[in-house]
């Protein structure tokens, strides 16, 4: 069985080989943290983004979409927090050089002890067969309950530290639990600082005096400061909510895990501005709408979870994440948070302007309260990948390698084959590709054999291969495959749009999601 590192590895490789991800200005070895998509995996990321932006302005009346710029006036950054508070603590190991953040190898630790705990009950579970149960071993191991109380101990100091913003206190945990860097394995750290995460460049020219400004870190913030151009215009009334999808910048020390935390990501968020009072009941309908929306994909109900934040954000009174299970742990896809009024309040006062809403049922003015939920396009398409790819062993011995990616999201839908180059088979296999890409994305495949034709088609998740061979000119009848199954049948070419459509149309996701 390979390891989930190997896995990954894999997968990283399987996306430059098959055209989803590049590194980023490769013919200059790359650019840290920073990676192109490519023809497959463009399609697949827009896919991701129409199912997502679809869900909520088709499914949701009093949703509305907006796209706002990058650039933005900097007393914006100023009101938000981010000039002065947007910071990650940062640690160097002096025998590595290597710069680490600090909460990060605290919450590495608390994982390490969830690992331990779940080996003892694995180990159990196969000693006790059946008649095991997990909750009393748990309360009754000595060595389960030792890691349990080690674990909580060290989970309520962190989450005091990090609250507190207490530096000393994280450096003291990693020396405490004895956490080394991966690569010296020495205890050699340097105190813990903080490092604003905010790209900054300059608008304008030196002569007039440029301005400093910043590229954004989120894309909350445009929404905000249209939440009075959006209402006047659009007439809206509370509650109701503004969605945009568009890329944000942080200046990210560590990196890593692929498209995972990257320097140039990619968000899809929408703001839902509610009564104040109303806000718990409005956080907990979309905590429930949104995890519907990942689960409508099939990747697996077990594959989610929330987690509830221990340090809420300065603005914020509830914040939920749903996590998905990774090749490299449970990690977070999108965050539903409870802003509050923080963010109308604070651009009210910073801009002068007065921004509330008059409420005719209340017959008041007041400041809207927020709830955000707000999700990573990367991590979502990091999310899919991960959960598609798939290494099958074949019953003839051979084996291949598939990606079982949700029909509606398969950046191909259909790839035509002729069964050889001659005898009108090609010019038939057009025509019924001329019949399906209006709709449908399809590939048109004639070289080498159809085994080899099947196994590139697998490896970039294509859910249907239609081939079309001698027989289809005498009864207009062709051969369908189905990618997960390998199933093949016998179908009429007058049903094929039907077919594919009952599993690649978005409305069916939809009805699901609302049901």
């Amino acid at each position: 069985m390979a390891s989930q590192e190997d896995v990954f590895k894999k997968l990283v490789a399987h996306c430059k080989e098959y055209g989803f991800v590049f590194p980023s200005s490769e013919i200059y070895d790359g650019l840290g943290a920073v990676y192109d998509y490519g023809q497959n995996g463009v399609e697949l990321k827009n896919n991701i983004k129409k199912y997502w932006w679809d869900s909520m302005t088709l499914l949701h009346e009093n949703i509305v979409g907006i796209d706002a710029a990058i650039f933005m006036h900097p007393t914006t950054w100023k009101a938000s927090g981010h000039v002065d508070a947007f910071n990650d603590p940062l640690i160097d190991n002096r025998d590595s050089k290597k710069r680490y953040r600090a909460d990060v190898l605290i919450e590495d630790q608390l994982a390490k002890y969830d690992e331990k705990i779940d080996k003892e009950c694995e180990k159990a579970a196969k000693r006790f067969g059946e008649s095991f149960d997990k909750d009393m071993f748990c309360q009754t191991n000595a060595r389960v309950q030792e890691y349990i109380t080690k674990r909580n101990a060290l989970h309520e100091r962190f989450a005091k530290a990090i609250n507190d913003n207490d530096l000393e206190t994280l450096k003291q945990i990693i020396l405490d639990e004895g956490i080394v860097c991966p690569i010296s394995g020495t205890k050699n750290w340097t105190d813990v600082r903080q490092f604003n995460l905010m790209f900054s460049t300059e608008m304008g020219s030196t002569a007039d005096g440029a301005m400093k400004i910043y590229l954004r870190p989120e894309t909350a913030q445009g929404i905000f400061v249209n939440y009075l151009n959006v209402q006047k215009t659009g007439r809206m009334k509370i509650p109701f909510g503004i969605a945009q999808i568009g890329k944000a910048f942080r200046n990210e020390i560590v990196a890593r895990q692929f498209v995972f935390r990257m320097r140039e990501f990619e968000q899809m968020e929408m703001q839902f501005f509610v009564r104040p009072g109303e806000e718990m009941k409005w956080f907990a309908h979309w905590k429930e709408f949104r995890l519907k929306w990942h689960k409508a994909l099939g990747l697996g109900d077990h594959k989610y979870r929330y987690h509830d934040h221990d340090k809420l954000a300065h603005y914020a009174n509830a914040a939920t994440d749903i996590e998905f299970e990774m090749p490299f742990g449970f990690k977070e896809v999108e965050g539903i948070h409870s802003r509050t009024n923080f963010d109308l309040s604070q651009h009210a006062q910073y801009s002068g302007k007065k921004i509330e809403y008059f409420d005719p049922e209340m017959n008041q003015s007041y400041t809207p309260y927020v709830i955000e939920t707000s999700i990573g396009v990367d991590r979502m398409f990091l999310s899919i990948m991960s959960a598609a790819y798939c290494e099958e062993k074949l019953d003839n011995g051979e084996s291949r390698v598939v990606l079982k990616l949700p029909a509606v999201l398969a950046p191909v839908k259909v790839c035509v084959m002729p069964l050889v180059k001659k005898d009108g088979l090609p010019e038939k296999a057009r025509q019924i590709m001329d019949s399906l890409k209006f709709e449908f994305h399809c590939a048109y495949d004639e070289k080498d054999s159809i085994g080899k034709r099947y196994r590139r088609q697998d490896a970039i998740g294509t859910p249907f291969c239609i081939t079309i061979d001698h027989q289809t000119l005498e009864d207009d009848c062709v051969t369908i495959r189905y990618r997960d199954t390998m199933q093949q049948e016998r179908i009429k070419i007058s049903d094929l749009h039907d077919i594919v459509d009952k599993q690649v149309n978005m409305k069916n996701l939809f009805r699901k999601i609302m049901e």
